[in-house]
């Protein structure tokens, strides 16, 4: 039997240490200070699709009235077509949104990363700028386009509000900043004064009239996957053909959700061929995330003016 001796007693104890503070060093820190396997991840960064890391707290952002704006807009359900989540929230991935409704105008701005006023914008369906104001009973539609000024604020006219609570909408994809490429739909409320009369939601349909054209669609979209909905339009019984470009389409479709709002911009599947007239069917790219009624604003040109159909669709669970 060897013995071990005081000394070799101590020179193996410190040769373990060190062997184990090695082994420490090759599993343990991952360069951020945390934990390596363990998943310490910095602040989540925006996907492809534009969630930036759901709504996180951006959805319970101070509005203009100093109310809590976009606290419906927690959900994180993925928008379409880039857009971001479902359009509720007045901040998402650095960039906020802040505006006031006066004089007949709404005048907003959307605040970067960087926390100047963002002026650099990429254009979607030819336009920098696409802005909706619904009301809140899904009875009153605008889409505009409007102006820009130097400073980075914009303007839309919306004179002919009718009284009640409105939610205004601004989609559109940065030109600059950490979101640059990626699609964005931030929204704050705003109320006009007068007595509101609410109307009731019509029940769902599947064709609708305006202007004298009939417009049909078809499908069946189920909540949270992609489907297709199929429109047609007709005049007097007879196919329409002469639908003219409008934003690089024949036809523009938006959905609203019943109840809270949130936003579904249902994309075309095929551009507008110049020199041709487009109709009688479009086909449209349909994901809308939440099962319940949604109302679909379809606009097309015909002759130089814009026609607007509404008809309510419901999506199964």
């Amino acid at each position: 039997m060897t013995r071990t001796t005081p000394t070799r007693r101590i020179l193996l104890a410190a040769a373990a240490a060190t062997v184990l503070a090695l082994g420490l060093t090759a599993c343990g820190s991952d360069g951020t200070g945390g934990m390596g396997g363990m998943d310490h991840a910095a602040s989540p960064s925006a996907t492809a699709t534009g969630s930036a890391a759901g709504h996180d707290m951006a959805g319970m952002s101070h509005g203009p009235d100093g109310g809590m704006s976009g606290m419906d807009g927690m959900s994180g359900m993925p928008g379409t077509g880039g857009a971001a989540a479902d359009g509720l929230a007045a901040e998402q991935g650095g960039y906020r949104l802040d505006g006031a409704l006066s004089g007949g105008e709404y005048r907003f701005t959307v605040t970067g990363p960087d926390g100047k006023a963002l002026t650099s914008y990429r254009p979607e369906q030819t336009k920098e700028m696409h802005f909706y104001a619904i009301r809140s009973d899904l009875s009153g539609f605008r889409h505009l386009h409007p102006v820009m000024s130097p400073d980075g604020t914009w303007t839309a006219p919306l004179a002919d509000l009718q009284p009640g609570d409105w939610r205004m909408y601004a989609s559109f994809v940065p030109g600059a900043g950490s979101g640059a490429g990626t699609g964005l739909v931030l929204s704050r409320t705003a109320a006009v004064p007068g007595q509101a009369a609410p109307v009731p939601l019509p029940a769902a349909a599947a064709s609708t009239t305006a202007d004298g054209y009939t417009v049909t669609v078809a499908g069946a979209p189920k909540a949270g996957a992609a489907g297709e909905l199929t429109v047609t339009v007709s005049k007097d019984g007879q196919p329409v053909t002469d639908l003219q470009p409008y934003l690089e389409t024949y036809a523009h479709l938006t959905a609203f959700h019943a109840g809270d709002q949130a936003f579904a911009h249902l994309h075309p599947e095929a551009k507008a061929a110049e020199g041709t007239g487009g109709g009688p069917t479009l086909a449209f790219h349909a994901e809308l995330p939440k099962a319940g009624d949604w109302r679909l604003f379809l606009q097309f040109q015909t002759g130089g003016t814009l026609h607007t159909a509404a008809l309510t669709l419901n999506v199964a669970a």
